[in-house]
């Protein structure tokens, strides 16, 4: 028999949900819908047809609810790999430990996991204000060397191509959920994309300060990537360690080749969280 959690080690609040996302296991619904910033959480949840609760606790804000038919809902993880830790994790304890007994179910709960985010694109041909969909994504945060990365290939003809210095952290490489992708990429672009460990340097970005050639979006592109963001990579490895499907769509706001940002970005984004909702919560 598998041992209890100690409570140093699964914390929970005195209603009996997650420490940090402030949800109860009933909550959790088969599909739910990821957003970084927490004011975006009511634009997905207005297309609703009911919402039955919600939670707020620091940047987690979810709202939960039904969608023709469906269970859904929409959380948000605020921005970067060390949310996406904390996000992750608590959802799969959720999905895969009884939090009365502390022990692990006999059966999963059936979850999957679709990220709408904003990205910028360092591909010239990837249009401002377009929808596209990450087959795969480089992640430069670090994290997935703690949970069972191991292959350094495709990481490995990144860091040649750009030159990687070898003081920053060693990227990884990691692929979106295979039958989530395949029934999306109809639907919009696939791209290959770099999660950044920040949105200035990281991103290629030095507003004053001299250019980082490894970091310029032209190297970028020659490099294979066709957009930058913040949580995909992370999304990926920890949902493909933990086995949740999990599939990471964009809007996409700037373009860093043509130096354009997007003059309607709330359009932009509405019109990703619609075709979102309409592929995957179908009657």
């Amino acid at each position: 028999m598998d041992e209890q959690i100690p409570k140093s080690e699964l914390i929970l609040n005195s209603d009996g949900s997650m420490y940090h996302l402030g949800i109860l296991p009933e909550e959790l619904p088969p599909i739910l819908f990821l957003v970084g910033d927490p004011e975006r959480v009511p634009l997905v949840s207005a297309f609703f047809d009911s919402i039955s609760r919600k939670n707020a606790k620091r940047e987690f804000v979810s709202h939960f609810g039904t969608l023709r038919g469906q269970s859904v809902g929409v959380l948000s993880t605020g921005i970067g790999g060390d949310n996406i830790d904390i996000v992750l994790n608590e959802l799969q304890v959720l999905q895969s430990i009884d939090l009365k007994t502390r022990l692990p179910y006999k059966q999963k709960k059936d979850i999957k996991l679709i990220r709408l985010g904003t990205s910028g694109s360092v591909n010239p041909r990837i249009e401002v204000d377009s929808i596209v969909v990450s087959e795969s994504a480089i992640g430069l945060d670090g994290l997935a060397w703690f949970y069972g990365a191991n292959e350094k290939s495709k990481a490995g003809e990144f860091m040649e191509q750009v030159a990687w210095p070898s003081l920053r952290n060693t990227p990884y490489h990691t692929k979106a959920h295979s039958l989530l992708f395949e029934m999306t990429k109809e639907h919009f672009p696939p791209v290959h994309t770099l999660t950044a460990n920040g949105f200035y340097r990281p991103q290629g970005r030095f507003l004053n300060e001299e250019i980082d050639p490894s970091m310029h979006w032209e190297t970028l592109h020659r490099a294979g990537i066709d957009n930058l963001e913040m949580e995909t990579a992370a999304i990926y490895h920890l949902a493909n360690f933990y086995q949740i499907p999990a599939l990471s769509i964009h809007a996409i706001l700037a373009n860093r080749a043509s130096g354009r940002f997007s003059e309607t970005p709330e359009k932009t984004v509405l019109k990703m969280i619609q075709a979102a909702l309409d592929l995957f919560c179908i009657y």
